[in-house]
C-alpha cells in the first residue's frame, strides 16, 4: 500500500497525509505538535495498523474466508477501522464529507492493501489445508438448518 501511495503521490502532487500521526497522538495522549507531526509517528500508525489489522485477515483465511470475497470484506474493515479511530479522535470527518478525489484516493489504497494482504494471509492460510468453513462447506454449500458443524475434532 505503501509504494503504491508514494507512486500515486509523485503523479498527482498530492502531499503526505498526517492524520495518522494525529490519530496515533489523540490516542495514546501524546503531546500534539504544531504544524507537521514526526514522520515517526505517522510512520507507526500506519505501519502498526496495518500489521494488526493483518492478523484479522490472517484469522479470516485460517477459518476458510479466503479469496476476493474475503480481501473485499476485509477492505471494508481496514477502512471502517480508520474511520472509527478518525472519527473519535475528532481528526478526522465521515467519508461522505470529503472530496471525491480523497474518498477515491483513499478507497484505491486500502483496497490494494486488502487485497494484497488476503493474497498472502490466503497462501500462508492454505499450507494448512481448508478452514473448518471449507470443510463445513464441502459437506454441503451454503448456510443450512439441516447441515450441522462439524464434529469438533475437524473444526
Amino acid at each position: 500500500m505503501t509504494l503504491g501511495e508514494k507512486a500515486e503521490q509523485r503523479l498527482t502532487g498530492r502531499p503526505d497525509s498526517h492524520v495518522p500521526a494525529r490519530t496515533l497522538e489523540r490516542l495514546t495522549g501524546m503531546a500534539e505538535r504544531p504544524g507537521r507531526p514526526p514522520l515517526a509517528v505517522n510512520r507507526a500508525m500506519h505501519y502498526g495498523q496495518g500489521a494488526l489489522l493483518g492478523v484479522l485477515r490472517s484469522v479470516m483465511a485460517h477459518a476458510g474466508l479466503r479469496g476476493p470475497v474475503s480481501s473485499a470484506q476485509f477492505a471494508v474493515v481496514r477502512l471502517t477501522n480508520d474511520q472509527i479511530l478518525e472519527n473519535a479522535t475528532g481528526v478526522g470527518a465521515p467519508p461522505q464529507t470529503w472530496p471525491r478525489k480523497e474518498l477515491v484516493v483513499d478507497l484505491l489504497h486500502k483496497t490494494v492493501y486488502a487485497f494484497a494482504t488476503g493474497a498472502v494471509a490466503d497462501a500462508l492460510a492454505a499450507r494448512s489445508g481448508p478452514g473448518p468453513g471449507q470443510r463445513h462447506a464441502a459437506l454441503r454449500p451454503g448456510r443450512h438448518a439441516d447441515v450441522g458443524p462439524l464434529p469438533r475434532h475437524l473444526a
